[in-house]
């Protein structure tokens, strides 16, 4: 028996053939939890999260502006300070599954409230921790450590937050104006963080960082999640981790359908190569153009990054409104991010000077943010019942695909002598990706 339920400004046809399965439990699949935002209560969010994302990355980024400063005062060498920025990377890639399940049946906002108290509180103990410690090395490991383990949970809390509290005509603005955080954060913390180690000593730029980061989260306790019931017990917690029949992932449905695999593939592509690139950058510059200023090569980009990802945004909903296929559109925006972007990422082996290199990686990685408004959304087309879940599956094959490309593309940079081997495989990952999703790509509900 199938009859059909309208939800808001959406149609729902639901099957109740499926055996094992209760009216009750597919009507909770069906819709998402909670209400959908209002504009007005989008508006407060919309400019929060985008905040809360610029926080995180300038968290993130906090270490990597200050290492070198600490290794000379604790006698470091690179292999230590190494050692150091790279354990951040294994934090992060082993909560993002659980992070976005927890998500999913808790909801987003509880996880990111939580999360950033904690790894703001991890920023702002560090100096101390390194001051009093006999070891420094070894605790500074396991802080940054534990910042990816609690800074792994964003990303797949936020899209579990958007796939329930945002209609679908709104989600790539939301998500693209969102995003650019990251951006900004980079920016910000850039130019700040410089001044302020150069000023006030390296451990100013971890207050300036954790500080706001606690104060984010208070806010989102005080005004936004509101009444106590908003926060998560221990005993909800264990609750969640325990896998009931109704609040079962149907993991096996997810990865039967071709779709679900065309995201996962086209976003691990895209997010292996933008972390290959965004490694290779600053060396590249220093190695063809020793005479170019590394700022303008590191601020410029991300400066027009911003714009990029609005755009993208704000064509994708206004597309979907007049009536487009939301697939269609979406495929669009992806062929901007991976296929045009890696036009401009094979240019760059033909740059004659610094300022058609820094041209040629603006536009690629500008181009990149479009992805926000595609496959990153997608993923909430497909699966809104447990997209944090999903995506936290994808952001892990991204960083971790993302690590191996770095080490490959140093392979072909030793043997070849050639950076032109390095953005050909850059586009050859990305056109597969993009092929992949262009073939199997849809945004037709799988999870119900």
């Amino acid at each position: 028996m199938a009859f059909v339920v309208y939800d808001g400004d959406e149609t729902i046809s639901v099957d109740f053939n499926h055996p094992g399965d209760s009216q009750a439990e597919l009507m909770s699949r069906t819709r998402p939890k909670g209400t959908q935002w209002s504009k007005l209560e989008a508006k407060s969010w919309i400019p929060f999260l985008f905040l809360g994302t610029c926080l995180v990355y300038c968290a993130r980024v906090t270490l990597p502006i200050c290492v070198s400063v600490m290794a000379e005062q604790f006698n470091w060498d690179k292999k230590q300070s190494g050692i150091v920025l790279g354990s951040f990377f294994w934090g992060y890639c082993m909560t993002q599954i659980m992070g976005g399940y927890i998500s999913d049946r808790l909801g987003g906002d509880k996880v990111l409230m939580l999360s950033t108290c904690a790894w703001g509180s991890v920023i702002i103990l560090t100096p101390l921790i390194v001051h009093k410690s006999s070891a420094p090395l070894v605790l500074l490991t396991i802080s940054r450590f534990l910042m990816g383990l609690l800074q792994g949970v964003f990303y797949p809390s936020l899209t579990s937050l958007f796939s329930n509290k945002v209609r679908e005509s709104d989600r790539a603005f939301t998500s693209s104006t969102v995003c650019t955080g990251a951006h900004v954060g980079i920016l910000l913390i850039g130019a700040v963080g410089s001044e302020l180690l150069q000023r006030y000593g390296w451990e100013s730029v971890f207050y300036f960082s954790g500080l706001p980061s606690i104060l984010w989260a208070y806010c989102m306790w005080r005004y936004f999640l509101k009444s106590e019931d908003q926060i998560i017990s221990l005993e909800s917690l264990g609750n969640c981790l325990v896998n009931s029949k109704n609040d079962k992932v149907p993991w096996r449905k997810l990865f039967r359908s071709a779709s679900v695999w065309a995201v996962i593939i086209a976003h691990v592509c895209l997010g292996g190569t933008f972390f290959c690139l965004l490694s290779w950058m600053p060396t590249f510059f220093h190695d063809l153009f020793p005479e170019s200023k590394g700022w303008i090569s590191n601020s410029v980009p991300w400066a027009v990054a911003v714009p990029f990802s609005l755009l993208g945004g704000s064509l994708t909903d206004y597309l979907i409104r007049r009536g487009f296929d939301t697939a269609k559109v979406r495929k669009l925006m992806q062929v901007i991010a991976m296929g045009l972007s890696s036009i401009f990422i094979k240019l760059l082996s033909y740059s004659g000077n610094s300022y058609q290199a820094l041209l040629f990686l603006t536009a690629g990685l500008g181009l990149q943010t479009f992805s926000h408004s595609g496959v990153s959304v997608n993923v909430q087309d497909l699966a809104p019942s447990c997209a944090g879940s999903l995506f936290g599956i994808m952001n892990t094959g991204g960083a971790l695909f993302g690590v191996a490309f770095v080490y490959l593309t140093s392979y072909l940079i030793e043997t070849s002598g050639s950076w032109a081997s390095v953005f050909n495989f850059m586009s050859i990952i990305n056109t597969f990706g993009l092929l992949v999703f262009l073939f199997f790509g849809q945004a037709t509900r799988v999870d119900i």
